[in-house]
């Protein structure tokens, strides 16, 4: 991946590679990012002592496979966002794997009741999905701009921590002054790292 820094320099450059390479790894080594990923992520809320935690539901090569259902047998509450049009996104609680129905863009989004933007704010920390994060805490989304509007919302005592794979987590992303930074960010091998290093 050091290769991706000296070759991409758009947001879509870096974008097109990271999808490419997230679609090329195979199934089992994404189960065992997935299993080191996991209680990593719980260890670090259960210090925290959180009780609730806005999160998403990964879809294809996404790492944190079972993320939401992991989180709630931890016994957190947990909100999932819902896309509503070019909005800041919903928010709705997620309490199983039955409260979830299918949306665009192949998401899957909670069905309860809706909480609207303002819903983040309830949450102490802010699981947040990425193609990478540089050192920095830059955040590369897939260019939708869904977080950038959303995260104004939260608490600001409210950590945001990327979840990417070892490889997607890099020394420098193009940025904008409105991309809105992490405060952390965790891979399997690194674990959580607070940002900016």
């Amino acid at each position: 991946m050091s290769s991706l820094d000296e070759f991409c320099t758009s947001k879509a450059e870096w974008r097109s590679r990271l999808l490419l390479q997230r679609d090329e790894l195979d199934r089992s080594a994404r189960q065992a990012d997935d299993q080191v990923l996991l209680p990593i992520l719980l260890d670090w809320l259960a210090q925290r002592e959180l009780s609730v935690v806005a999160a998403y539901v990964p879809v294809g090569p996404e790492p944190g496979a079972g993320l939401p259902s992991a989180l709630r047998e931890a016994g957190l509450r947990v909100l999932l966002p819902i896309v509503s049009g070019r909005n800041p996104l919903e928010w709705a609680e997620y309490t199983g794997p039955d409260s979830l129905r299918p949306a665009g863009f192949g998401l899957l989004e909670p069905a309860g009741e809706r909480l609207g933007p303002a819903g983040i704010a309830q949450a102490e920390v802010v699981l947040v999905p990425a193609l990478a994060i540089d050192h920095q805490g830059v955040r590369l989304g897939r260019g939708a701009g869904y977080y950038d509007r959303s995260l104004p919302f939260r608490d600001p005592a409210a950590e945001t921590l990327g979840i990417v794979r070892d490889p997607e987590f890099v020394p420098s992303l193009p940025g904008e002054d409105h991309d809105v930074r992490m405060t952390s960010v965790v891979t399997p091998s690194r674990g959580v790292v607070r940002l900016p290093v």
